[in-house]
C-alpha cells in the first residue's frame, strides 16, 4: 500500500515492501511513469530477499508537482530526505532513465549512501534540444494525451506493440495520470542535462543497462557512461527499447539480481 511523507517542501508518494532487515534496492521511476512501473520486478526482488522501496519523483504520480524549477541535484535531495525520514542508511539504488539521471548524481555526490547503482537505459547528456521543445509545447497545448502515442513507440519496440497490448494499456494509464506541470518541469530539466563529469565521481560498484533498440537513450549513451564509470559492467538486452523492465521482463530480472546478489 501507498504512504504519503512530507519532505523537502513536498508530500512523496512511495511504498515499502519486503523484510524489514534486509538490503534496500530502491527503485527509481522514468519521466511520465510511477512506482508502478516496477512491478514486474517485484517478485523476484522480494523473492531474493531484498527490501525493495519504490517512490514517485517529484511532477509524477501520487508525488507533488510543485510549479518552480527542478533539477537532477533537486531530485537528489527529495531521495536523501525519503531515506532520512525512513532511516535508511544506504540502498543498492535502481534507476531507468530519468531515474537514472538521479542515480548517477546520487553516486557521485552521495557515495556513503549507495551499495550499488543499476543505471539502466540512461545518459549523462541530452545531445539535441529541439525534440523536447516539441514534446513541451505539445504538453502545454494538447496536454499529456498528445504524448501518449508518440511515448510508446519509442519506449517499446514495434513486435511488442502487436503482442501486448495490456501493458501497453497498462503504460498509457501511467503516462495519463501525470499532470502537464509535472512533465515540463521534468522535460526542461532532461532537455538540459548535462552531467558527464559526475561520471568520475562514482565509487559504488556500478551496472548500466541499456535495451538494444532503445531510441531514446541509445546504446552510444550506455557505453559513454560504461567509459565513464571506473569498473563498470554493461549489459545489453536484446529485442528490447526504453523500458526493457517490462518489454524484456524476464532477461532485465536477470541481469538485476545476478548483479545485486553479488553484495
Amino acid at each position: 500500500m501507498s504512504s504519503k511523507i512530507e519532505l523537502n517542501g513536498i508530500t512523496m508518494n512511495y511504498r515499502t515492501e519486503g523484510p524489514d532487515d534486509a538490503a534496500v534496492v530502491m527503485l527509481s521511476n522514468s519521466l511520465l511513469t510511477n512506482y508502478s512501473m516496477w512491478d514486474d520486478q517485484m517478485e523476484a526482488l522480494l523473492g531474493a530477499g531484498f527490501r525493495v522501496l519504490r517512490y514517485d519523483t517529484r511532477g509524477h504520480g501520487g508525488t507533488d508537482a510543485p510549479a518552480e524549477p527542478y533539477s537532477i541535484a533537486l531530485f537528489v535531495e527529495d531521495v536523501i530526505a525519503l531515506l532520512d525520514e525512513l532511516g535508511i542508511p544506504k540502498v543498492h539504488f535502481v534507476g531507468l532513465s530519468m531515474g537514472g539521471f538521479i542515480g548517477q548524481l546520487l553516486g557521485a555526490s552521495h557515495p556513503d549512501r549507495v551499495l550499488s547503482l543499476n543505471l539502466c537505459d540512461t545518459a549523462c547528456i541530452m545531445p539535441h534540444r529541439d525534440p523536447w521543445n516539441d514534446r513541451i509545447k505539445a504538453a502545454e497545448s494538447d496536454g499529456v494525451e498528445a504524448l501518449i502515442e508518440p511515448t510508446l513507440e519509442r519506449w517499446f519496440t514495434a513486435p511488442f506493440h502487436k503482442t501486448d497490448q495490456a501493458t501497453l494499456d497498462k503504460v498509457r494509464a501511467m503516462i495519463r495520470a501525470n499532470s502537464v506541470q509535472g512533465y515540463v518541469n521534468c522535460a526542461i530539466t532532461i532537455r538540459d542535462l548535462d552531467q558527464c563529469h559526475v561520471l568520475a565521481d562514482i565509487s559504488a560498484p556500478t551496472q548500466i543497462v541499456v535495451g538494444e533498440d532503445d531510441p531514446a537513450t541509445p546504446l552510444a549513451s550506455a557505453k559513454l557512461l560504461h567509459e565513464g564509470i571506473a569498473d563498470s559492467v554493461l549489459v545489453v538486452l536484446k529485442n528490447a527499447a526504453h523500458l526493457p523492465n517490462i518489454e524484456q521482463r524476464k532477461m532485465f530480472n536477470q541481469a538485476l539480481l545476478e548483479f545485486l546478489t553479488k553484495f
